[in-house]
Order: C-alpha cells, then structure tokens, then sequence
C-alpha cells in the first residue's frame, strides 16, 4: 500500500469521525421555533398526561430544544369542534381533532366511527392510523397529517339500556356524526354538545344518556349524571393529530425528521394504547362508585344491536365524498387492516 494511499484512507476516516461526532450538535445549530399545540380537553384529563405531555417532551428531547412545545388545553385557543380549522389557518401549529364533530365533512375517516369494529384501542389505533395515511393527503389536504388513534366506549344513562329498542324517544348526547346517526335511526334524539358540554346537557335534562369512555365520565364529572353504564363496547371515537402546513415547510430539514419521526404508526399506536387502555380501566373505577350499575348485555342482546347498526354502512357507502376515494375500495382496505392488526371486535 502506497502512503498517498495511505494518507487518503486516513483522511477518509477522520472526516468520517468527525461527521459522526458533529451529527449529534446538528440539531443545536437550528433556529429555535416554537411550537403552539392546542387541544379542547381539560389540562390533567389522561389522555394530556399519557399522550399530549410525553409527545411534547419527546419533541423537545429529539430535536435538542430546537422545537419547543407549549400546549394550550381547555379550548383556550378555540372551540372544540374548530381545531382543524385552527390548524389549517396557524391559530394553532398543532392540533387534536375529533373529525366526528363535524359529521359527514371527512367521510372516508368516518369509516371508523361504525359501531362494533375495534376490539382494543391500541391494535385499533394502530390499524386506522396505516390504513388513513393512505387516503389523508386527498381528504386532509389543508393540513399536514400527523397521526391517527381512538378509544372505544359506551352508553352511560339515567335508566338500564339493554335492547336498541329502549333508545326510541330518549334524548342521546353522540360521541361523533355516526352516533348521532345510529342514535336517529333508532328512534332517538341527538344532543349535539361537545364533551366539556355534556355534563351540563345532562344535569339540565336536554339529554338523557351519553356515548362516551369510561374513565373520562370520571374526568368531565359525568359520572354524578349517569348511575346506569351498558356493558358493551358500542362504538368507537377515532381522532387526528394535525399540524399547519406553512408551520411544517418552514422548519429545517432536521426538525422535519423529528416531526416524521413523531407523527409516526408507532405513536398512534403508543397514544391509542395509552390512553385507550386507561379509559378502560374506567369501568372498574365505576364499578366501585356507590350508586353506579353496570349493565349486562346478552349475546342475543348484542347481535340485536349490531343487527340495527347493518344500514349504517350501507349510508356510509353513499355519502357524498369529494375528495375522489372510492368508498367501497376504501371500507374494503379499512376491514384488511382491522385483520392485519387483530382489531377486528
């Protein structure tokens, strides 16, 4: 061996040392950028300790403190039903959606609002978040598509709820659009209130029962409303973190990777996991609250229900839907990942 060539293998290796060694300060060196996430739920609800703080931190801790998080909670930047907007115009840089409350606008992510489909909300989760990053840029396309996950909850009332028949008349505060739809083809009325509302709905009277999680009856004070919880996993609420698309192009290359990176499978699976599996937990932590019932449900009970549920799908085929996705080719893809994923209920 020749020692220029020598002399160039040592080279060589030393500015690859040296890169490596810089790698880690790369970050350092970007313009620190604050990064506004806003959300409508109570600032301690789990889903802010378990999902929105860890996320944040992790932002934080990824990009060196280049991206700086703050959070706004409480619905202090807009109204809950307003948070995609808010992220599509800057009021905020990130936001928590639940498109459901505003039924019918994203159809093809509605799919997942159908009653009966997830059996946990981590595979869940996991598995509407795969199959939705194939259809977000054409139905989300004012927005940079973070991550999608959900929970699964129940029907909570002021009296036992085993049969859909008993729904006919009473007035139901929905979880989502699709609910509200169930809820109407049942014989029922749909109290359209967000969920820092509902409370407030039901100690009024304007609503009788509720769709919603077990362990944020608890945390939204529900549960001193409602003393009757069917047991039955009725639907599910699915939900969409999304980021301002101006905010996202003006980062460096370097923070984009640590906004993919977060807005990632992975984390829709960590956030649904998380939070899903502690709204679960609810049902035991209202099991013990004195006056409370939990309602049994029959197997013949249940095959009624998702029997009654059967047209909501073939509506759901029919909804106008312009963001040109085929709603059978979508609902077929939407059902593959529920298998691929073991989420199918």
């Amino acid at each position: 061996m020749t020692k220029r060539h020598t002399r160039g293998i040592f080279v060589s290796s030393t500015l690859a040392i040296a890169l490596a060694l810089a790698a880690p300060f790369a970050l350092a060196q970007d313009k620190q950028v604050e990064l506004k996430f806003a959300h409508w739920l109570p600032a301690q609800h789990p889903l802010a300790k378990l999902g929105f703080i860890p996320w944040a931190k992790s932002v934080e801790a990824a990009s060196k403190g280049s991206i700086k998080v703050t959070i706004y909670p409480a619905q202090q930047l807009g109204k809950a039903p307003n948070h995609y907007d808010m992220a599509r115009d800057g009021i905020a840089d990130l936001t928590w959606v639940n498109p459901g409350y505003q039924a019918d606008r994203f159809p093809i992510f509605g799919v997942g609002e159908l009653p009966f489909q997830f059996s946990s909300p981590g595979p869940g989760s996991k598995a509407l978040d795969a199959w939705y990053r194939n259809y977000a840029a054409k139905e989300m396309k004012d927005v940079h598509f973070c991550f999608a996950h959900l929970h699964i909850g129940a029907i909570h009332s002021k009296k036992p709820i085993t049969e859909p028949e008993q729904i006919k008349g009473m007035k139901i505060r929905p979880a989502n659009g699709t609910v509200a739809q169930f809820v109407n083809l049942l014989g029922g009325t749909s109290v359209q209130v967000s969920a820092p509302e509902a409370r407030d709905a039901l100690e009024k009277g304007v609503a009788d029962a509720i769709t919603f999680p077990w362990h944020s009856l608890i945390t939204f004070g529900i549960d001193k409303v409602v003393k009757y919880h069917t047991d039955m996993r009725l639907y599910a609420a699915t939900f969409a973190w999304v980021m301002n698309k101006d905010f996202y192009q003006k980062l460096s290359s370097a923070q984009k990777k640590v906004i993919d990176d977060h807005c990632s499978n992975k984390w829709a699976d960590k956030v649904g996991a998380d939070w899903g599996n502690d709204e679960d937990a609810g049902r035991a932590m209202i099991a013990k609250l004195p006056g409370h019932t939990i309602v049994k449900v029959t197997d013949a009970e249940r095959v009624a229900w998702r029997r009654e549920a059967e047209p909501l799908t073939a509506a759901w085929l029919k909804k106008p839907n312009d963001s040109g996705i085929d709603p059978q080719e979508a609902l077929d893809s939407f059902r593959k990942a529920l298998e691929t994923y073991n989420a199918v209920y």
